[in-house]
């Protein structure tokens, strides 16, 4: 287990903001896990689970304990003529998992390619990508309450999930840290392919198969994305909105082209970065802070900025997008600390 006191924080997020931690924890296993959140130091101090910190935007330094799972692992844990189980450490960068479960010819995640982060933590988020989302593969969860240190297995269902949302996300519950994920990929897999991007690419090649898909997602990644190590940026700072049937309707008439994804409860959903594309702000720059020129619904930060520039440049941006279409931009970038 390493213990560390005064912390960068600059190589555990995306955005390489050089914030720092009073402690940072990183353990490798669910009963050193347990061990820091039964001691009585640590349970003193404010805590913070993360991963790579590929969605997180830090306004100041954290004055308290950040912990960081480096359990490892990809282990088959059953399997029929149909499927495999693949139970999988929280600390695994996911598109290790990926690769893995596409050179296996095992199917369900190759849409997933090429999203930063790790296994844990994409559990969190519910990640998702050209129709696929984690929710679709997750069997169970194994976590352990962080107040009570206590190990608990979810179900699929037990994990609300929703888009980009699940039962780890809402601060009401009481917080979880996610030590294994349990995914169920097809042996003989039939894959989602009703984006546009992607069914083009494939049109051009490689094969259709799980690893023939993972190279088709990856070349349309790289081409619309900046990659953090060479431009710091969070990916996609705001979620898709949804709104009413009605009110799209009305959107629709004003705006012919706009597009549009068909939601739950009769709701329709919308592009974020169209919404932010027809304001003018793709390409943008305010200082250090800018929308990458290829894809108007990532933020990036050019090397000298802030948290706090941030978080005033997405503000800025949710405005914009209000004020002409009447719609609300909602950050899946998670903001920590306060202005």
């Amino acid at each position: 287990m390493k213990i560390e006191q005064y912390y960068s924080l600059e190589k555990h997020n995306t955005f390489r903001l050089p914030v720092q931690t009073r402690w940072f924890v990183e353990y490798e296993s669910a009963n050193d896990l347990q061990r820091i959140l039964r001691d009585e130091y640590f349970r003193e101090w404010q805590s913070l689970h993360i991963g790579r910190g590929s969605n997180l935007l830090f306004l100041d330094n954290w004055n308290g304990v950040i912990l960081h799972s480096a359990i490892r692992g990809i282990e088959p844990v059953d399997e029929t003529d149909a499927a495999v189980w693949l139970r999988v450490g929280a600390g695994e960068v996911w598109d290790d998992v990926v690769a893995h479960a596409a050179g296996k010819g095992w199917g369900g995640i190759e849409n997933l390619s090429h999203i930063p982060g790790e296994t844990g933590a994409a559990a969190v988020q519910n990640i998702g990508a050209y129709g696929v989302e984690i929710k679709d593969v997750v069997e169970t969860v194994e976590a352990y309450g962080q107040l009570t240190a206590e190990k608990r297995i979810f179900t699929r269902k037990d994990c609300l999930y929703d888009y980009r949302h699940s039962f780890f996300k809402n601060e009401t519950h009481e917080p979880y840290i996610i030590t294994h994920v349990v995914l169920r990929l097809a042996k003989h897999p039939s894959f989602t392919l009703d984006y546009g991007d992607l069914k083009a690419q494939l049109a051009e090649g490689p094969s259709l198969t799980p690893a023939g898909v993972r190279e088709a997602v990856i070349r349309i990644r790289r081409r619309k994305l900046p990659d953090p190590s060479e431009l710091a940026n969070a990916g996609s700072f705001f979620m898709n909105p949804t709104v009413s049937r009605s009110r799209f309707d009305r959107l629709k008439r004003d705006w012919p082209d706009i597009p549009s994804y068909p939601a739950k409860n009769g709701m329709v959903k919308l592009s974020a970065g169209w919404l932010i594309d027809q304001c003018g702000l793709k390409g943008t720059r305010a200082g250090h802070v800018g929308t990458y020129a290829r894809q108007a619904l990532v933020i990036v930060n050019y090397g000298l900025a802030t948290g706090c520039e941030i978080a005033r440049f997405a503000e800025q941006i949710r405005e914009q997008v209000k004020a002409r279409f009447g719609v609300e931009l909602a950050a899946e970038v998670k903001t920590v600390g306060s202005e």
